[in-house]
């Protein structure tokens, strides 16, 4: 398949993969990849980190459409949004195995 992409598109793709380039979002991701859903305290306590510090990923995941949220009464419970972005974490941490391990 030949893909013939705009530099508009380039751009925002080059966005979409800067999203995967910092650690603590990819610890997020990685955990909701594991776990399935998972509410912000639980992935707080996981992590070892803020609620604050995870909501703001949360945050900027949600805006890259990486994950999806649902509302549970008060909490709010968070998955990855589809399963294309579970491919590109399953295919990132096996490249990473066999280039690495």
């Amino acid at each position: 398949m030949e893909y013939k992409l705009t530099d508009v598109e380039l751009a925002d793709l080059a966005d979409f993969f800067k999203v995967f380039g910092d650690p603590t979002r990819l610890r997020v991701l990685s955990f909701l990849l594991e776990q399935g859903e998972s509410g912000v305290g639980r992935i707080a306590d996981a992590l070892s980190m803020s609620q604050s510090a995870i909501s703001q990923q949360l945050k900027v995941l949600r805006q890259s459409r990486l994950v999806r949220f649902r509302k549970d009464g008060r909490n709010v419970i968070y998955r990855l949004s589809d399963d294309h972005i579970r491919r590109i974490l399953e295919l990132g941490i096996e490249h990473y195995y066999e280039l690495f391990l």
